[in-house]
């Protein structure tokens, strides 16, 4: 005898979906999202608040000079001096925005369309260098303009990537040229 294999021993319709379970852990999903956002903003606004002892930002004189350099790009954000990952946020520090550089004999313009524009003096520049981070923002090596500036007690790093790279050697110069003049007349 020849056995018969059965194919299916008995026809079953598919399950039907839980449509009310799946919807439960779609709108649980939905409120522990919408809460590790609000505790996100939270914390910015709580670290706004302990930077709350920095002073205003200072504004652009009415006539700041010739430019020497001009540059667009990304303001990538402020952190504590030589400490990339203590983002400043106090005054729209913190605040990622498209830029406009302009360095002049007075200091250095930063123009931030959708932010709060700010000026550093040139006798608060303290330092310029190429590295490749600052808070939130990791690039190649040398991919990112970094300013060191004083502003009321504190030193402040603040990260700039220029849509054309090559400009960063020749600005990191102009202001350790332009910081050693100013530290000279002091």
């Amino acid at each position: 005898m020849t056995p018969v294999i059965l194919l299916a021993a008995e026809k079953k319709s598919a399950e039907v979906t839980d449509w009310a379970a799946r919807i439960g852990w779609l709108v649980g999903l939905a409120l522990f999202v919408a809460l590790v956002y609000w505790l996100m903003r939270e914390g910015w606004k709580w670290r706004g608040t302990l930077q709350g002892d920095l002073p205003e930002l200072p504004g652009a004189p009415d006539q700041p000079g010739e430019a020497r350099l001009t540059m667009s790009g990304r303001y990538h954000g402020s952190t504590t001096a030589h400490q990339w990952l203590d983002r400043i946020v106090a005054h729209g520090l913190g605040t990622r925005s498209r830029a406009e550089l302009t360095l002049t004999d007075a200091g250095l313009d930063v123009v931030r369309p959708g932010a709060t524009d700010f000026f550093v003096p040139a006798a608060q520049l303290r330092e310029a260098r190429l590295d490749k981070g600052i808070a939130g923002k990791v690039l190649t090596e040398g991919g990112l303009l970094v300013v060191t500036w004083q502003h009321g007690d504190r030193l402040i790093d603040s990260g700039f990537r220029s849509d054309r790279a090559a400009e960063h050697t020749e600005w990191v110069e102009a202001l350790n040229v332009m910081i050693n003049k100013t530290e000279g007349a002091r």
